[in-house]
């Protein structure tokens, strides 16, 4: 009976020890944003399932690391086609964090749905993220990134028709020899503008001079000072002129 007990207990371990190796799925997402500012994150093979209607933009976000090759696919059900009037086009575009719009190198961006179509398929596959590049480059770098799908393309009155998007987003491994050099920090946006970073000063910043210390009220010279002083020099020797030939009266005869 003990030996029974002990080899329950190791199998129950064993299980316990599997689960909690295997990743768990991780959760579908259901909503997405607006704007930039307002992406829902996303994961590499994490579905999304979103309800949304014609005319809308919708925003994601990932990060992407060096040596990835971000695949993005969408699938957008369309409403009846007793509803639409007409053919309509859709785009999926990639932004990377400085928002640059990035290249796709494979699979349709741009598609266009047939008014008889019930649904159209998206894709676009980036070049494989670069751990570095020129400050005049375009080349993806590691970083937050942007996916931004919506309806280019369709009669007016189709706008606001109930459609279905499905996303998944995939990061396959690329050549990790294609490239060397090592990236001094991500491209990960300001998502708070306006606010005031604290912190004090480097100890190496010069100080500031304060020219409103008291100390002397007279204005230091500079060509600034010169070209003022002598311009109004010459704009009162100027009037003086003008008014002189002005008070010339011609003698009578």
């Amino acid at each position: 009976m003990r030996h029974t007990l002990t080899t329950a207990g190791l199998i129950a371990a064993v299980a316990l020890c599997t689960a909690a190796a295997t990743p768990s799925p991780a959760a579908p997402v259901g909503s997405a944003g607006t704007t930039f500012l307002t992406a829902v994150a996303v994961a590499p093979a994490q579905p999304v399932h979103v309800a949304a209607v014609t005319g809308d933009y919708l925003y994601w976000s990932f990060t992407a690391e060096a040596g990835q090759r971000p695949d993005v696919t969408a699938t957008v059900r369309l409403p009846p086609a007793a509803d639409r009037h007409g053919a309509q086009a859709w785009t999926v575009e990639v932004f990377d964090g400085l928002r640059r719009r990035q290249s796709c190198v494979a699979g349709e961006q741009s598609p266009l749905a047939a008014a008889a179509a019930t649904q159209v398929a998206l894709r676009c596959q980036l070049r494989q993220v670069r751990s570095w590049a020129e400050p005049w480059d375009g080349d993806p770098l590691p970083g937050t990134y942007y996916v931004r799908l919506s309806s280019t393309e369709l009669p007016d009155r189709d706008l606001g028709l109930p459609v279905q998007v499905d996303l998944l987003l995939a990061a396959p491994a690329g050549d990790d020899g294609a490239d060397q050099g090592v990236l001094a920090a991500p491209l990960v946006p300001d998502n708070r503008p306006g606010s005031v970073l604290t912190g004090s000063a480097p100890a190496s910043a010069a100080p500031v001079a304060d020219d409103d210390d008291g100390g002397s009220w007279l204005p230091a010279l500079g060509s600034r000072w010169l070209w003022t002083a002598g311009g109004g020099v010459l704009a009162a020797v100027a009037g003086l002129f003008g008014f002189s030939l002005t008070r010339r009266r011609p003698r009578a005869a």
